[in-house]
């Protein structure tokens, strides 16, 4: 049996919704150990002179605790 714990991000790209996704993976990963998913809580951008500036992603990732 395992346990497992949720913790939410903010991640963020210059370039797509999906690559802010993989961004926040990333770093999650690097701080947290057996990170088993994650799930896109919202989405949002920002916008400059009238074109998409930044993408913003907010991630519940999943990770499991071990004994």
């Amino acid at each position: 049996m395992s346990v497992a714990k949720v913790t939410e991000i903010i991640a963020s790209s210059n370039k797509s919704f999906d690559h802010a996704v993989e961004k926040g993976i990333k770093r999650a990963s690097k701080t947290l150990k057996h990170v088993k998913g994650a799930w896109v809580e919202s989405m949002k951008v920002t916008v400059k002179d009238g074109k998409i500036d930044d993408w913003r992603v907010v991630l519940k990732v999943t990770f499991v605790l071990k004994d």
